[in-house]
């Protein structure tokens, strides 16, 4: 099986256990760069803030250069599409997230004329702002940098 239709697997199983974890089980992934966090919010501007900011702080992406936050910021929301079905939003209608998320950056084409990717997986819970009234989602977004 070609790396590329792995490179999501592995950002799901990173924000569904932890870096170890995935890397344990698939060791082919040794090389692309991991940062993990948490999130929140009844405010989707938080959930956008705070994955970028992990991203710039650990020196995932360099902020300076447009195509690298570009690619981020699309996998980004791809991702919470995932979580929210579709329906970018939360707090206007009433939702809260609270995630753990997965940034992966690495080249997951065999073929390294095809440069480097992003991944963002979300994985937690969302619904009422009432303790007890969620449930779990998933979302996953990926892009080309």
């Amino acid at each position: 099986m070609s790396k590329n239709l792995r490179f999501g697997k592995f950002a799901s199983l990173v924000a569904l256990t932890d870096e170890d974890t995935a890397r344990s089980l698939m060791p082919e992934f040794k090389n692309f760069r991991v940062i993990t966090g948490k999130v929140g919010t009844m405010d989707l501007k938080k959930v956008i803030a705070s994955v970028e900011t992990a991203a710039k702080r650990e020196g995932l992406i360099n902020g300076d250069f447009y195509r690298e936050t570009h690619a981020l910021y699309h996998a980004i929301v791809e991702a919470i599409q995932g979580v929210t079905r579709g329906d970018l939003a939360v707090g206007d209608i009433m939702r809260t997230v609270g995630l753990e998320f997965s940034i992966i950056r690495g080249e997951p084409y065999a073929e390294d004329s095809e440069g480097e990717w992003l991944a963002v997986c979300f994985y937690g819970t969302i619904g009422a702002p009432i303790r007890g009234k969620e449930h779990e989602a998933l979302g996953l977004g990926i892009n080309h940098i």
